[in-house]
This record gives structure tokens, sequence and C-alpha cells, in this order.
């Protein structure tokens, strides 16, 4: 669910010294309001002015305050040690052992050859343990899920690290108070959280990982230059939200679908008729796209940019399909003009679904995939999947697993089914990937229910 924050009478001033004692105005001309919780009195609030406003450069100064962290405090060996009692698991070492498959009694594992915790995310558990570490008295708070993995998040619950409450909807920041510790997630977060942090004087752990922050250079990179940024991604995404705010003109695109009503609508229909009036394109997109969009004047020069967690394969699809349009509409002499491109696809989602591809290559009775619910990196390994053919079961621990030969799980479009006898009797291969933000621990606990039940079974035939 998109989480939405109401304004609040929050001013920032020129020249108001809130890094750290470092002094000189801050990035922007005039005080500005920016959205937080509670203060439903806040009527005559003014939002913020993307057009006096630089939220690069803002941040930029925000990274060098005392009160800011991204790199840890000094206990990296001891967190990394403890993470590894927590999440490391002796069924992945066996298998890792011998080629990355291996069979315990009746049962094959064919593990893909890249899967689980990607280096962004392992930094981000841990820069959270060395907070807990640092900080072992003060209250901290994270924005949102660290990661979108229940057993990482409860074990984070249970070091009480909180979540920033919601009501209705809304994030009550004003139960944050000077002193207190706030993480920001591996998806990082929205300009104007980190706005309303600094006004509290807050001391900012900063898990984001790098390649969310090298799309929003890109999106910026757009906005210097008077481009419109396509993200393909979903709009209420903690991510893409975060993107769009360092964005300045854009619209999000969650499918190739969506990209070829964009693209129609360019062409004036002439590329598949898919688009309609412009009160429909609005209507389409009216929670997808920033404020004051107008398709005939924001779709003349475009970029590219995505949620690092979509499809490579799709992303790249879109970024071409536009590239045809801007040629189309402008000629090919002038595409310069009119298109910008840069590579924002991560490195760990690239290689996780190039592993699947592969192995769903492979003689497989089914594949388990494991991962959050809410994980979209997991969700796009269970389509490929899916996609193939593969009888295909996406969980998120091993309790939905039982009791006996049934399984709870979910679709690529996320609808929730249960399947009796989904593992078939005899022998069988199994194909077992998982999600960047899923721990080897969470996949060892469901091949082990998966061994017990096919254990059960050869007792009963016997």
């Amino acid at each position: 669910m998109a989480t939405s924050l109401q304004l609040c009478r929050f001013c920032i001033s020129i020249g108001s010294d809130n890094f750290g004692g470092r002094s000189g105005a801050l990035p922007f001309r005039k005080p500005i309001s920016v959205r937080c919780s509670g203060d439903s009195a806040s009527s005559s609030s003014v939002a913020v002015d993307p057009d006096h406003f630089d939220a690069k450069a803002f941040r930029h100064n925000l990274t060098r305050s005392k009160n800011y962290n991204r790199k840890g405090f000094g206990h990296k060996e001891e967190t990394l040690e403890l993470m590894n009692r927590e999440y490391t698991s002796d069924i992945i070492k066996k298998l890792k052992e011998n080629g990355n498959m291996y069979t315990w009694g009746n049962v094959t594992v064919n593990l893909a050859e890249a899967y689980g915790f990607c280096w962004g995310v392992e930094r981000a558990v841990q820069i959270a343990y060395e907070a807990r570490k640092q900080f072992p008295d003060e209250k901290i708070w994270i924005t949102n899920e660290i990661i979108h993995n229940p057993t990482v998040n409860k074990r984070l619950e249970d070091m009480e690290v909180q979540n920033i409450p919601l009501e209705e909807g809304n994030k009550q920041f004003d139960v944050v108070n000077k002193g207190d510790v706030v993480v920001l997630p591996a998806f990082g977060a929205a300009v104007d959280e980190m706005l309303v942090l600094n006004d509290k004087n807050v001391q900012i752990v900063d898990t984001t990982c790098p390649w969310v922050s090298k799309v929003w250079n890109t999106v910026e990179k757009h906005k210097k230059g008077d481009y419109t940024s396509i993200i393909h991604g979903k709009y209420a995404h903690e991510e893409t939200i975060a993107t769009a705010s360092f964005a300045g003109t854009y619209i999000i695109v969650k499918n190739m679908n969506e990209a070829m009503y964009v693209c129609d609508y360019i062409l004036g229909g002439e590329l598949n008729g898919s688009s309609s009036t412009k009160e429909e394109f609005l209507e389409k997109f009216k929670n997808a796209v920033s404020k004051g969009f107008d398709p005939d004047r924001d779709l003349v020069k475009v970029g590219i940019a995505n949620q690092t967690t979509m499809l490579k394969g799709e992303t790249e699809e879109i970024g071409k399909l536009v590239e045809r349009t801007m040629m189309q509409k402008y000629g090919v002499e002038n595409v310069n003009d009119h298109f910008i491109s840069f590579n924002t696809i991560c490195d760990a989602t690239q290689e996780r679904q190039d592993a699947i591809y592969k192995l769903v290559e492979e003689d497989l009775d089914l594949m388990l995939v494991v991962g959050g619910w809410n994980s979209s990196n997991t969700s796009h390994l269970q389509e490929i999947s899916e996609d193939r053919g593969i009888p295909s079961y996406w969980i998120d621990s091993e309790q939905r697993i039982g009791p006996g030969n049934i399984i709870a799980h979910k679709l690529k479009h996320g609808e929730l089914v249960e399947t009796e006898n989904w593992l078939p009797e005899g022998p069988i291969t199994i194909g077992v990937t998982s999600g960047a933000s899923t721990p080897d621990k969470v996949v060892e606990e469901a091949l082990i229910k998966v061994f017990d039940i096919k254990r059960t079974e050869a007792l009963q035939v016997a």
C-alpha cells in the first residue's frame, strides 16, 4: 500500500544551519514546507516548489552532517559474525560445495547460480545491526521495512528497531524526538522525509543501496536537461516513491503495456491505437505522474530510469521502444535531443534473473522460489519460472508448507493459492532460487520441510 504524508507547517529558511555547523544557505531560495504527519491544521502550508529546491544539493549537504552516517560505526566484524550465525545455512553450504546440486534421500536440489542476499541488502542489514550496537539505549526508528523479508524485519523488531507508525496511511513522524536514531532502509527515503528528519536533528543511519542512489543521480541528470523521467517501476513501491522525489517531471510505467500506451499517445495513436484522449491518459496515470503533468508538453524530451528490482529485459525493451518512438516522431537525426538513457539496472537483480533463466532450462519437476511476498525482485523470479511453464511455488517462509503435502503460495501477479500434493511421488528434482532479500537460513528451513514430507512418503510406501 502506498503511504502518503500530510502537509505540516515545517519550514526551513535560507541560511539555516542544520548541517553539523556548516555555514551557508541551503539549496533553495525561499522558505518551504514539506509533508509530514499529524498537523491537520496546516492547510496554509506551501508545498515544496521543485523550481526552487535542489534535492541533490540538499542530499549532498545532509550526507556531510555530523548527524548522518552511511558507513557504519566500526562494529562490522562482530555484526557480520552475528548475521552469519543467524542467517547462514549448512544445506546451502553443502550445495555450493557440490556445484549447486545435491541429493538428500529421493530429493535432488538444483540451486540457481545466483540467489539470495545481495551485497546491498547484506550491507543494509549489517549497518542496521551496527546502529543498535552503537546506540544501545536510544530509540531507533526505521522509515520502512529495512528489506522485503519477514524474517529479517522480525529480527530487527526484536532488537527494538521500531517502524514509524502509520495512521490512515500517513507516517506519524511526530513520535520521533531529538536525539532519536532513524534508519533509512535499503530502498532509500523520499526527500520530504529526509527534510523532516533533518529538521528534527536526529541521528540518521542511511542504509540506502548504492544502486538505488545511482538511479537518483540519473533522474537528477534528466531534470537538469529538462527531460521527463519515464520510470519503469511500481508507483506504490518505496524505492520508486523515493526515486520520484528526486526527479523533476516524471511518469511511472509498470510494464511494457503501459509503456506502449505512453508511446502510442506520443505518436498520436499510430503505434497500436491503445491510447485515447489527454483526459483518459491523465486518469490512467493519475497516481503515477508528477504534479501538473501534461502529456502534450512533458513527453517531448524523455529519459529512462527504473526501479532496480524490475525485470532487466523489460526495462531494456521499454528503453528501446521509447527510443524508436522518438526517432519516429522527431527523426533519427534528432533523437538525441528528445531521448536520453543511462544503465540503471542493478547487477544483483540482473545476476539472479540470468541465473533462473539458466535454471529453467534444466530438467526440473518444480521450482521453489523463496522470498518476501512484497518483494518485487522475487516476484520477477517467480514470473520467469511460471512463464516457462514449470510448476512454481513462491513462499515467504517454511510456515507456508504443510501440514502434510500442502503449500500456500503466491503466483507471479500476487494471487495467494493453496495447492495439495504439490510434491510429486517418488524421486524428484527441485529447482531452488531466492530473492535478493532472503537469508540462506530461510531457504534451508523450507527445504527441511520438503525433506520431511518426502521422508514420510517413503516410510509409508515401505
